[in-house]
């Protein structure tokens, strides 16, 4: 089965476009409700946050476990596979929302009154926020099935319209913040539980209606297809347990040896890096539904190089967002928020630029998922991403600076996407050395083809305080990146295929306004 490139860019595009909607106001949204919580709230509210995080970590695991099978199941065409598959995971999903409801009101709540670093005026505040955010997560657990049948049949243009509703009501959030006389903390927490329980009802109703699979059959489980996705997921259980101390279980350290204000820096630093990572992660959301149905119809070679293609231009993706966001970090903060916590500059050039090596690290992971074999990676890899966690906790014993979490970090997704993932691949997923290099070679010159020019530049000028040398920067990155994509990243074959594409669209733009 030939890829289907034509359906990847068109399901990319609709995520694009809620990317770019959602993006904006996100990041507009964002501005606001720091500014309406205030720099110490705002970071309680992402510590709390983070208990309910860490608990979750059995979700992502099991989530990509429910992907990968019901994606698989649609591309062998067994119709009563894929329905018995679907209403395993569900039941799968509900019992664990109630392991984490047990968790996270013993454990969690022991930690939450113990350990936690929060003002005595903001600790009633705090309690109800920690409750929401679990009624919160339990949601957004029950709908991973749902979302995983829209994905596995790449309706992705539901996905673009959920997300622009999901910002657009975050616009509302703000405006009710600013006009209640309620705890502006827990109503915060309140309002983003209602709009989970919309997206969760609309994802419901629209299954029902679109996918057979997705009538549910009450709490059943077939045996052997539930042991066939714990065997799956269960390797994932202890990806997920590093990931999830990498991320929320940071946050709990800052929390911990710094003031609110820190864990306010580091999230804010987040929420750019992950807005950014949106156009890649929606890339490969687009591209990796085509990688497994390629390798389960039998078109081995077809599969690898698909995933080989769409990492590079996951990484020509990431570079063209990640260069200028680090060169422009402290003029875009200022221009975005009415007061930067200190620390938020370094932590956001930290995290664009570890997410470069994260490109290879979450594109590699596909050609594991793919076959089923996770095992390998959830024994070594978080192996390495766990040490990280009481590595950072021993130099923050000793007085490193709250950056030191950051760099940690760096190393470990550079171990993981040149190192650990291209053996595994090899091994596992049979591909070949001489294709992996000859992958992160391309990148690797691109890069370093691009860098020189704008960062010069950004030496040179004064881009925190003037605009127009900002502007300067920017469109030196923008240039360099796409000269050297053009020049050293594109084969002969995909550039006359661009120029094609950009003929014929110029062709119809004339005809339109000659008529």
């Amino acid at each position: 089965m030939p890829a289907d490139n034509k359906t990847i860019a068109k399901n990319t595009a609709f995520l694009y476009i809620n990317t770019f909607a959602t993006l904006v106001l996100s990041l507009y949204t964002s501005r606001v409700i720091l500014q309406v919580l205030g720099i110490d709230d705002f970071g309680i509210y992402q510590a709390v946050g983070g208990i309910v995080g860490v608990l979750s970590f059995l979700n992502s695991a099991l989530s990509s476990g429910t992907s990968r099978f019901l994606t698989y199941e649609l591309g062998t065409g067994n119709a009563e596979k894929l329905k018995n598959t679907f209403s395993t995971t569900l039941t799968v999903h509900i019992i664990l929302a109630g392991v984490i409801v047990l968790l996270g009101e013993s454990l969690g709540l022991w930690y939450f009154n113990n350990k936690m670093v929060i003002p005595d005026d903001r600790f009633n505040a705090a309690a109800w926020v920690f409750h929401i955010s679990m009624i919160t997560a339990i949601l957004s657990i029950v709908s991973v099935p749902y979302n995983s049948a829209i994905i596995a049949h790449e309706k992705m243009k539901v996905f673009a319209y959920v997300g622009i509703v999901d910002a657009a009501s975050r616009l509302a959030i703000v405006y009710l913040l600013t006009i209640s006389e309620i705890d502006k903390l827990v109503l915060y927490a309140i309002l983003l539980l209602l709009i989970q329980i919309g997206v969760f009802l609309f994802y419901f109703i629209y299954c029902r209606k679109s996918f057979e699979e997705s009538e549910y059959k009450f709490l059943f489980v077939d045996k052997k297809l539930f042991r066939e996705i714990f065997s799956f997921s269960g390797w994932g259980i202890v990806a997920g347990s590093a990931i999830a101390l990498n991320t929320q279980g940071v946050l709990l350290l800052l929390n911990y040896f710094f003031a609110p204000a820190i864990v306010t820096a580091r999230s804010v630093s987040l929420q750019v890096y992950n807005a950014a990572n949106l156009f890649v992660t929606n890339f490969r959301t687009a591209a990796n539904p085509q990688i497994v149905k390629q390798l389960a119809s039998g078109d081995i070679e077809g599969s690898h190089n698909l995933l080989l293609q769409s990492t590079q231009f996951s990484y020509y993706l990431m570079l063209i967002i990640c260069l200028p966001t680090c060169l422009l970090a402290a003029p875009l903060l200022n221009l975005w928020l009415v007061e930067v916590p200190v620390y938020t500059v370094p932590f956001l050039q930290l995290a664009v630029i570890q997410s470069l090596f994260q490109v290879f690290d979450t594109s590699f992971y596909t050609a594991l998922y793919a076959v089923g074999r996770i095992k390998e990676n959830a024994l070594i890899s978080p192996m390495i991403s766990l040490l990280s966690f009481p590595v950072v906790f021993v130099l923050f014993k000793m007085g490193a600076s709250p950056l030191a979490l950051s760099w940690v970090s760096l190393i470990v997704f550079a171990l993981a996407g040149f190192l650990i993932k291209p053996i595994l691949i090899v091994k596992i997923a049979n591909y070949s050395w001489k294709d992996i290099l000859s992958t992160i070679y391309i990148c690797l010159l691109v890069t370093l083809l691009a860098v020189p020019i704008p960062v010069i530049a950004y030496l040179c000028l004064d881009v925190e305080y003037n605009l127009l040398h900002a502007a300067v920067v920017l469109v030196l990155c923008l240039v360099c990146v796409m000269a050297s994509v053009w020049f050293l990243g594109l084969t002969k074959n995909i550039k006359d295929m661009l120029k094609t594409v950009i003929k014929a669209n110029i062709i119809k733009i004339t005809n339109k306004f000659q008529k």
